[in-house]
């Protein structure tokens, strides 16, 4: 088999084609970024989106960003709630609001909203988080108001286990457990409280219009979540990296789930993060393992998760060798392909694993080919401002 008859050129026609190629109509739909903040790619996900939208039935659009700040994107979208502005300010995480393709899409997605009674919807579906984390505040206190009494304590008690933001945001916790505050008296309480208020959020649940009890179900999950991943930022074992990045994808993969409640959906993000397989890192002299939200995700969803990776030929002056699949790919005859990735598995004949110049490129791994529906190949980008990445 000749690669070309692997791919087709990656267009609306393209797109559809490859979902009725699949064994079934997926819930969740990941299209992963090989690497952040690359233009052409964001771009081209906003045409994917646009087309799964209007001709696909696709109504939800999730991104590797806070869902707690995702809720702000989502009232803008949906009853334009806010200004533009703002909301690329306040309602991305990871410095997400810059990118432009960002910015487009949420200005798209309210005005098609605008004209049609169906409302297209915007996720967040990270936690609040990115190896530090966030207070729990938000989330509990968000919860907390939600529910009717009796509760497990009163408001001020909340609070005052909460104490000040900046005794949960400490990042030099990162490197230091002795600096976390997530395994103290008052955390270990605050943990036994979340736990409470979901139960009654269960209890509660009839009592509670669609829109509240979806909001609930996410501060639940994200305040329980955190405290958690506070927890284990104290904990001194060997464990405690592998174990909070699996809890990360593991907050991950749970608002997916949430996500595919709302009717199929685009779902973009890293694709360390949507893989299917075990992510691995080094770290010193230690490797460390942990399942990632897309290996997670499917194995609640089964064939109703699909997954689209990305990569890119020449990216900036760092040209694929020909023997990699990149350079291989580099050999299509269009600029933007979509690549059956099975099939190419099958075709291809031991391809040499690229190495980049880039560190922050991430190139498609030969071995786990076969785990992967399609690939969104870009045979030429530019090498994006590396300053856009902060928090």
């Amino acid at each position: 088999m000749d690669i070309k008859d692997t791919a087709r050129p990656l267009d609306g026609t393209g797109v559809s084609a490859f979902l009725r190629s699949l064994a079934a109509r997926p819930l969740l739909l990941g299209l992963g970024e090989a690497r952040h903040f690359v233009g052409e790619l964001g771009e081209l996900r906003n045409e994917i989106f646009r087309h799964l939208a209007e001709h696909e039935g696709y109504r939800s659009f999730a991104i590797e960003s806070d869902c707690l700040k995702g809720l702000v994107v989502d009232d803008y979208v949906t009853t334009g709630v806010g200004t533009l502005d703002d909301v690329m300010e306040r309602g991305f995480s990871h410095n997400f609001g810059a990118f432009a393709a960002n910015r487009e899409l949420v200005r798209w997605m309210r005005a098609h909203n605008e004209q049609h009674e169906e409302k297209l919807r915007f996720f967040g579906f990270d936690g609040p988080l990115e190896y530090w984390a966030e207070s729990p505040r938000q989330a509990l206190t968000a919860l907390y108001a939600l529910l009717e009494g009796p509760l497990p304590c009163t408001v001020e008690t909340l609070e005052a286990l909460l104490g000040p933001d900046r005794r949960w945001t400490n990042e030099a916790t990162v490197m230091d457990p002795s600096q976390s505050i997530g395994q103290s008296a008052d955390a270990r309480r605050l943990r036994l409280i979340a736990d409470d208020l979901v139960a009654l959020l269960d209890i509660q649940a009839p009592g509670l219009s669609r829109p509240d009890r979806e909001q609930a179900a996410l501060y639940g999950r994200t305040a329980v979540g955190l405290l958690r991943y506070h927890h284990w930022m104290a904990d001194t074992s060997p464990a405690r990296m592998a174990r909070l990045s699996g809890l990360r994808d593991a907050m991950m993969a749970a608002n997916l789930r949430a996500v595919a409640e709302s009717g199929p959906a685009l779902v973009f993000a890293h694709n360390l993060h949507l893989h299917r397989d075990k992510s691995l890192m080094s770290l010193g002299d230690r490797q460390l393992e942990w399942w990632s939200a897309g290996a997670i995700t499917e194995a609640h969803l089964g064939d109703r998760y699909a997954f689209l990776a990305s990569a890119f030929g020449t990216f900036g002056d760092d040209t694929p060798p020909p023997d990699t699949v990149e350079g291989l790919l580099s050999t299509l005859p269009w600029e933007h392909s979509l690549v059956d990735a099975r099939r190419l598995a099958e075709t291809l004949t031991k391809p040499v694993p690229r190495v980049s110049h880039d560190f922050a490129y991430f190139p498609l791994d030969p071995a786990r080919l076969g785990r992967v529906d399609g690939v969104v190949f870009l045979k030429q980008t530019v090498t994006p401002d590396d300053r856009e990445w902060k928090r």
